[in-house]
């Protein structure tokens, strides 16, 4: 990589991650209940990453509908979440909630994730004991992008909503953990400071993979799966040296401002 393509993904980078990036992105909803408000701030993060995919104008609208009767019938989503609100506050059945996800879908989300709520005092607490208990264990990178993304599809075996493939680049996930782990961000909350930034995979969406191509970071017709999502982010680690998926705000930055 050339020294003056190393200076232009950094200036794209501090172009980007900023607080304006919030607007009309998924991220806005770290915003919702505030950074001090880590509870709530998890739940819905996690709810807006796992329906974050498709429009923009179509799933926001989505996340926004859950959280705002969440927060009518409980006062918030995290009470909503515990107390099983969700089995009688939102619809069940066979009808699509959005894209190809039913209200059946999403009954079977929002328990699993009522369940890791009710197992710890937060939802990082929850995943912060299982990755002390496994962080003895080897952790490769040929499964699923790192040992956190593995654990957080692993306590969601029922539900389809959260990503499970082994091949797939699993971006929801890994754009959740950047939100989560990253810190020192005026974007991401690095609410998990005992994650580690350097295991993070960049979130490998149509906009990151279509500017990285364009840039020669990866070949044309690199597919959107896990193998391409790793390459990137090892190739972005010399530009952001224990810190790759910083490259996401660079990436996918250049691919929305048109």
């Amino acid at each position: 990589m050339t020294k003056e393509l190393k200076q232009k993904l950094i200036a794209l980078a501090d172009k980007y991650e900023t607080k304006e990036f919030y607007n009309a992105d998924p991220s806005q909803f770290l915003l919702r209940y505030g950074r001090d408000d880590v509870c709530n701030t998890e739940a819905a993060a996690f709810i807006a990453a796992m329906l974050s995919f498709g429009s923009r104008s179509q799933f926001i609208p989505k996340i926004n509908q859950i959280l705002t009767i969440a927060e009518s019938q409980s006062g918030t989503v995290s009470s909503w979440l515990k107390s099983g609100g969700f089995r009688i506050g939102f619809p069940c059945g066979e009808k699509k909630f959005y894209r190809f996800y039913s209200y059946d879908d999403m009954q079977i989300f929002f328990e699993e994730l009522s369940e890791v709520l009710c197992s710890a005092k937060t939802f990082g607490d929850f995943f912060r004991k299982l990755y002390e208990e496994n962080s003895c264990k080897k952790e490769t990178l040929s499964c699923r992008g790192s040992l956190l993304a593995g654990l957080i599809s692993d306590a969601f075996k029922k539900s389809a909503i959260v990503p499970k493939g082994k091949t797939s680049a699993n971006k929801r996930i890994h754009m959740f953990l950047r939100w989560m782990v990253r810190q020192n961000s005026p974007v991401d909350v690095g609410f998990w400071n005992w994650g580690d930034p350097s295991k993070l995979i960049i979130p490998l969406d149509v906009h990151v993979l279509q500017e990285a191509v364009k840039l020669e970071l990866i070949p044309e017709g690199s597919a959107a799966s896990f193998k391409t999502a790793r390459t990137l982010t090892q190739i972005m680690n010399q530009v952001f040296p224990g810190d790759p998926s910083r490259a996401d705000f660079a990436l996918f930055g250049l691919g929305v401002d048109k």
